[in-house]
C-alpha cells in the first residue's frame, strides 16, 4: 500500500510539472492555409508569448548574406548563404527570422512545442553541418524554393537545439512550410529525429504532436458549417434558436487542440476568396477567431502573472511575394512587397519599432 501511495504521489507531481511547463512556456500560435477561386494560396498566422512581449522587428534579408550556424557548445556551425532574399519577423533583434516569406513564395513559421520537441544530438564532428532549430527557417527561406526542396535538402543536415542567451533556454519549435504551388508540410524533431508530414488539414499549433492532432480531429467531423435542421418531437418542431448550429461543439478555447480543431474547420469552411485581395481579408477575418487579448490567458510564476497576447498576425500572398502584418498595439494592416525590395543589398533592413501604436482616422467631417 505505502509503495501504491509513493507511485500516486510522483505520478500527481508529474503531472503538476508537466502542467506548469506547459501553462507557463508554452505559446498559443495559429497558423493556416487557405487557397483563392483563382487557385492563388495564402498563409496567416499568429503570434503569442506567454511572458508579456517579446521584442519583434521585421527585417528583410538579401540575397548572397552570410550565415554561420550556432552550435550548442558555442562553436561555429554550418558557414552558409542566402540565395534567395526573404522578409519576416526576427525575435529580440537577432538576424534570423521565425516566421517569414521569400522571393520564391516559400513560407516558414516556427511554432513553439514545449514538452515535445527534441532535436539531434550533435557532436563536435557535426558542428560544419550544424544549424541551430531557431536558424532553421532562416536557412529554408534562404536556400529552398520549394516544400519539395525543403524535403529534399532538411535531412543534409544537422538542426540542434540551441539555447539563446536573451531569454535562457533553447526555443522548443516545430515548423510548419509551404509554397505557391499548395504543397506544405510539418516539420518536428521528435526524440531527436526529423519527421516530415504532408500537412493534410491546413493547419498548425502548438503541442501535442501533428499526428495527435490530426487524430484527435476525428473526434469532430459530426461539425459542419451548414445550420441543423428542425427536429420534431413528440409531434412537436423545434428549430435552431439563430445561425451557427452545425458548429455547435466547436471547441472555443485557447488551448492548443481546441485551436487546432478550430482553425482546421474554419480554413477549410469559409468561403474562398475571388481573387488575392478577397483572401487576405478572409485570411484576417479566419486569424481574429484566435486573437487573444491581454490578460485572457494568464497564470502566475511566483508571484508574477505571466500572460499570452497576440503580438503580431500575419499573412502571405505566395504568388506575388507579398507578407502582410498587424500587431497588438496597430490593427491596421501593412504590407511589405519583396518586389518592390533591393534584394541584391548587402545588409538586412529592419523597421523598428514596429508595436508602437496606429493612428486612428478621425471621419466625423465624411458624414453627408
Amino acid at each position: 500500500m505505502e509503495k501504491l501511495k509513493r507511485i500516486v504521489l510522483l505520478v500527481c507531481v508529474m503531472l503538476v510539472f508537466s502542467f506548469v511547463l506547459f501553462t507557463t512556456e508554452s505559446q498559443a500560435c495559429t497558423g493556416i492555409l487557405t487557397k483563392t477561386q483563382d487557385n492563388n494560396y495564402i498563409y496567416a498566422r499568429t503570434m503569442e508569448f506567454a511572458s508579456g512581449f517579446m521584442p519583434h522587428n521585421l527585417i528583410a534579408v538579401p540575397r548572397n548574406y552570410k550565415y554561420v550556424g550556432q552550435t550548442p557548445s558555442g562553436q561555429p556551425g554550418l558557414p552558409w548563404q542566402t540565395k534567395y532574399g526573404f522578409v519576416g519577423f526576427n525575435p529580440l533583434g537577432q538576424p534570423y527570422v521565425d516566421d517569414g516569406l521569400n522571393e520564391q513564395g516559400l513560407i516558414c513559421g516556427g511554432f513553439f512545442f514545449t514538452g515535445c520537441a527534441q532535436y539531434e544530438n550533435v557532436a563536435a564532428v557535426d558542428y560544419p553541418n550544424t544549424i541551430s532549430n531557431s536558424e532553421l527557417p532562416s536557412w529554408l527561406l534562404g536556400t529552398c524554393a520549394s516544400v519539395a526542396e525543403v524535403r529534399a535538402k532538411l535531412p543534409t543536415v544537422h538542426v540542434a537545439g540551441v539555447i539563446q542567451p536573451a531569454v535562457g533556454y533553447c526555443p522548443p519549435l516545430h515548423f510548419l512550410v509551404a509554397d505557391k504551388s499548395g504543397d506544405a508540410a510539418v516539420i518536428e524533431y521528435l526524440n531527436g529525429q526529423l519527421n516530415i508530414y504532408d500537412n493534410q488539414t491546413n493547419t498548425l499549433t502548438n503541442n501535442p504532436n501533428y499526428i495527435w492532432q490530426t487524430t484527435n480531429l476525428r473526434n469532430y467531423i459530426g461539425l459542419r458549417p451548414e445550420n441543423n435542421p428542425a427536429v420534431t418531437i413528440n409531434g412537436n418542431q423545434f428549430a435552431q434558436f439563430g445561425q451557427g448550429s452545425g458548429a455547435v461543439g466547436l471547441p472555443g478555447d485557447f488551448t492548443s487542440p481546441s485551436r487546432f480543431i478550430r482553425a482546421s474547420l474554419l480554413a477549410n469552411w469559409t468561403f474562398q476568396g475571388k481573387n488575392i485581395e478577397e483572401g487576405i481579408v478572409n485570411a484576417f477575418h479566419i486569424m481574429n477567431h484566435f486573437d487573444i487579448p491581454p490578460g485572457a490567458v494568464r497564470g502566475m510564476e511566483g508571484k508574477t502573472v505571466v500572460f499570452d497576447a497576440t503580438q503580431w498576425t500575419c499573412a502571405a500572398d505566395m504568388t506575388n511575394d507579398r507578407y502582410y502584418f498587424n500587431t497588438l498595439s496597430d490593427r491596421g494592416i501593412r504590407v511589405i512587397d519583396l518586389k518592390k525590395l533591393d534584394l541584391n543589398a548587402t545588409k538586412i533592413k529592419t523597421i523598428l519599432d514596429i508595436q508602437k501604436p496606429g493612428k486612428v482616422e478621425d471621419v466625423s467631417g465624411q458624414l453627408k
